[in-house]
């Protein structure tokens, strides 16, 4: 599974369940003369990238408006993956590109913030190169992984539906001049590297193993064999409500022959 411990929160765990995360995380190779020209050009403020993904085409314009009119407030240079029509407010300290080594520049180290929509590699790249992130979820497990980022001190997350360019612009300059972001990115790009062994290397050794011992039935719990209904205890389920019924019904007769006699006594008496 492609889970990291290190932002993700601990879980119980089978013996047949192997934990790869971060596999894809590797070392930042040399940019592109035009972008190693462009980020040089930041000077000490840095820069800042930003990409959603490539399941959202393009945000809609208006949304792209106010991101582009909180960019050119900033004093850093700005990579923003962006597809479609220019934002009319787009600043000249923007590059906008259709594609960028996104690993690559995350590994830069002129690069301050990464503003991100969640996705899993994208959140795992950030953390092994140690840059904090300005969230933005848009679908799917986006909103849960950036709570975990968020939780783990090393970004902030903001709604791109409700949010303005101040808005923006604020929880951008916050991630830049909070240091506890960074210092906290920081860490957990150390964990992410103090490892035994390579999660990529880990996942072959366990494929081969599984191979080599034909299935690797001994790791396989016998709940895989248990019917539904056992797995998911419905029959002491229903047990126990039919125990609750029953010391329900018992109840419910009690009282009534209490009252019964109880009316009858004082019937008797006026009688």
């Amino acid at each position: 599974m492609r889970i990291d411990f290190v932002f993700e929160f601990p879980r119980p765990t089978m013996p047949n369940v192997i934990y790869m995360g971060g596999f894809q995380c590797k070392p930042a190779k040399p940019l592109p003369p035009h972008l190693e020209d462009f980020v040089q050009s930041s000077g000490e403020h840095g820069v800042i990238i930003m990409s959603l993904g490539t399941l959202i085409s393009r945000l809609p314009h208006e949304i792209s408006e106010e991101i582009a009119a909180a960019f050119a407030k900033l004093p850093q240079k700005m990579i923003w993956r962006h597809t479609g029509k220019p934002p009319v407010s787009l600043g000249n300290n923007t590059l906008l590109v259709d594609w960028m080594p996104k690993n690559d520049l995350l590994g830069h180290a002129k690069t301050k913030v990464f503003v991100a929509h969640g996705g899993t590699n994208g959140v795992q790249e950030a953390i092994y190169h140690g840059v904090p992130i300005l969230g933005l979820p848009l679908v799917f497990d986006q909103h849960d992984n950036l709570f975990k980022i968020k939780f783990r001190g090393a970004g902030k997350v903001l709604n791109i539906f409700t949010m303005n360019s101040n808005s923006f612009l604020e929880g951008i300059k916050d991630v830049i001049h909070e240091p506890s972001y960074g210092t906290n990115m920081r860490r957990l790009a150390r964990l992410s590297r103090d490892l035994p062994i390579k999660p990529l290397d880990l996942a072959l050794f366990w494929i081969e193993y599984v191979i080599r011992n034909k299935g690797a039935a001994h790791l396989r719990t016998e709940s895989y064999t248990m019917p539904w209904n056992s797995y998911h205890s419905v029959d002491v389920i229903l047990f126990l409500l039919g125990i609750g019924l029953i010391m329900l019904l018992t109840f419910v007769v009690l009282v009534k022959r209490l009252f019964f006699c109880v009316c009858g006594r004082i019937k008797r008496k006026r009688d």
